[in-house]
């Protein structure tokens, strides 16, 4: 099924990209969290392009901060089975969730804000265009399959059946993501536009998927 946003998750993620992003109350929330639950990290991301035309400067970085937390947890080169699942597990709720905001929610967002936020022609373009970017990073169990990279939920779901991923190769793809989103964000920057590739435009959706999950991105590309 195609991904559709509810007036009411459209009415708060429009003030969210509006500004309230930025506020330090909520990044301290979003830190706790690692982003958002699946559907609204994907909500974010689909809001963001849509309304900003794929000018994804906010969504960059917020996830190049998150990433980065997430390379310096990672820390030593040969991390620590119990420092992951500590410090990568959510410390407090999505925010959208904790307000009550869900695929039937109400909300006072005006019909061509509706319009608008369900419209998915951007971020399909962008995961269309550096697809073949991001598909190394793509978590198994998301798409059903056991082999393949972990997102940070199911990374921590192994270590605690006493599973033994390969936490070296996770940590060296976790701060090349952190490197490709730092070059990504610095590039909406006056003195520094052009300086990114095709790449480092990738990480961002690879880091929305390693922080909360996968399958909801193939809802919306809808294949």
């Amino acid at each position: 099924m195609t991904f559709m946003l509810s007036n009411g998750e459209i009415h708060f993620l429009w003030w969210f990209i509006q500004g309230s992003i930025m506020s330090p109350s909520t990044r301290e929330r979003l830190w706790k969290g690692w982003g958002m639950c699946e559907r609204h990290a994907w909500g974010f991301m689909v809001m963001e392009a849509a309304f900003h035309q794929g000018y994804m400067h906010g969504a960059a970085i917020l996830y190049e901060d998150l990433m980065c937390r997430a390379a310096h947890l990672f820390g030593a080169r040969w991390p620590k089975a119990w420092r992951i699942r500590s410090g990568f597990r959510e410390k407090g709720p999505c925010l959208l969730c904790e307000a009550g905001y869900g695929p039937q929610s109400r909300g006072a967002a005006g019909e061509k804000l509706v319009i608008t936020g369900r419209d998915l022609t951007e971020i399909r373009q962008m995961a269309r265009l550096t697809m073949q970017d991001w598909s190394g990073t793509v978590c198994g169990i998301c798409i059903g399959q056991e082999n393949g990279f972990r997102c940070r939920k199911h990374l921590i779901a192994d270590l605690a059946m006493g599973k033994r991923p390969n936490l070296e190769a996770h940590a060296r793809r976790v701060d090349d993501m952190a490197t490709r989103l730092r070059t990504y964000a610095c590039s909406f920057r006056y003195g520094f536009h052009g300086t990114s590739t095709r790449r480092d435009m990738a990480a961002l959706i690879e880091a929305v998927g390693w922080c909360s999950g996968w399958k909801t991105l193939f809802d919306i590309l809808d294949e």
